[in-house]
């Protein structure tokens, strides 16, 4: 066995890692990933160096890639969606760097997945992920960096990854679970007569605004389909002050090497495209990613980035849609706190131990804002989506 980093994806064979994120996150698929390189969006000038850590075994004709961790050399905290500026401001008025810090994550994607990708079909996966979770910690001690951060993780990696020191974080989404509904009006049926109403009236102020709305994936989304979903992505960013993490070269590899994977919707004012959402597809999930308009239409955001991905999870018979980071609104259209986790590690014991404090008082807060929240969801007591 043989663990070595690589700052390149595009080094590695795309069917042998591919191989390894066998779980359908789309995020974690080659084509993602090295999309996000080849394009620019993720490098050195980013502040998102890679720095990714991979296992070969090395009995065979030529190396075989067993196990892999995407990893990042990270000189800020944007685009993470779990929040450590309070920590990097501790370290700065002690006199202390934070950055760079070591990182584990789908750059600017807020959806969870395992980190330590290994081959299952290895006689002995459970090994593999030993040694890439004592590897990862390893390389972070002997790189000298203030810290190690793994993001939205899954309860397998946490418990090996605790194993090796790390620290849970505890975290919360709003996620839709399908419950083997018919079509989406089988899917109101479960909800209080105010809140099924308060939808039927979203949704019908659409179409009363001459709104058509398309779902497109695949062979469906041409050029200009990709044209305008670019546009509106960075309409959304400059509303918001934020940072344009992708750039249109993204866009175009998406339209190129995922478009089997994106679900796209897009609402249509006679001729002219007004407003979309965009989501990737797994093998048993929707995920909720980039949204944008250019116009104002009341209800069109809801029906955009929920009531439409909904329903195209029940039309697929998929298990949940996860429309992404934030947002309490989200819990009166059906989707439901849901606890999102990550591990830390910090070089520096007194920040260590302050930090340890921090994170169990944080995990009752969001605990207990979690059970407040189920209180509030738009379900009738005796309906299956309690």
């Amino acid at each position: 066995m043989k663990l070595t980093v690589t700052q390149q994806i595009s080094q590695i064979d795309c069917g042998q890692w591919n191989r390894l994120a066998t779980n359908g996150n789309p995020f974690l698929s080659y084509e993602f990933l090295c999309g996000l390189e080849l394009t620019s969006c993720v490098n050195s000038d980013s502040g998102w160096e890679p720095f990714h850590l991979v296992l070969y075994d090395d009995n065979h004709d030529r190396p075989m890639l067993v196990g892999a961790i995407p990893l990042y050399l990270k000189y800020h905290s944007w685009g993470e969606y779990v929040f450590d500026w309070a920590w990097a401001d501790a370290y700065q008025r002690a006199g202390l760097e934070y950055y760079p810090k070591l990182l584990s994550a789908v750059p600017f994607t807020p959806v969870t997945g395992p980190k330590l990708l290994v081959d299952t079909g290895h006689p002995n996966p459970g090994k593999l992920r030993e040694i890439l979770a004592n590897g990862l910690v390893s390389t972070a001690d002997e790189s000298g960096v203030s810290s190690l951060h793994v993001l939205f993780t899954t309860d397998s990696d946490n418990r090996l990854l605790e194993t090796q020191g790390m620290m849970r974080r505890t975290g919360n989404q709003f996620h839709w679970q399908n419950d083997h509904y018919e079509d989406f009006a089988h899917f109101l049926t479960t909800f209080t007569a105010a809140k099924r109403k308060k939808i039927r009236r979203e949704r019908r102020r659409v179409l009363d605004a001459g709104i058509t709305m398309e779902t497109l994936t695949g062979d469906d989304l041409k050029p200009q389909h990709w044209e305008v979903m670019y546009r509106f992505y960075r309409i959304t960013v400059y509303n918001h002050g934020a940072a344009a993490y992708l750039n249109r070269q993204f866009f175009e590899h998406l339209q190129h090497q995922m478009s089997d994977r994106v679900v796209m919707v897009l609402a249509r004012d006679g001729k002219r495209y007004v407003g979309g959402a965009l989501s990737l597809l797994g093998h048993d999930a929707l995920y909720g990613r980039y949204w944008g308009a250019e116009d104002y239409y009341q209800g069109l955001h809801f029906e955009a980035c929920y009531y439409k991905p909904i329903e195209y999870c029940i039309h697929k018979n998929l298990d949940r849609f996860e429309a992404g980071a934030q947002g309490e609104h989200k819990l009166s259209r059906g989707l439901l706190p849901t606890p999102t986790y990550s591990t830390h590690w910090l070089r520096d014991a007194r920040f260590r131990h302050a930090i340890a404090q921090f994170l169990e008082a944080e995990t009752e807060h969001v605990d207990r804002y979690s059970s407040a929240l189920q209180g509030h969801t738009p379900f009738r007591r005796c309906s299956s989506g309690k």
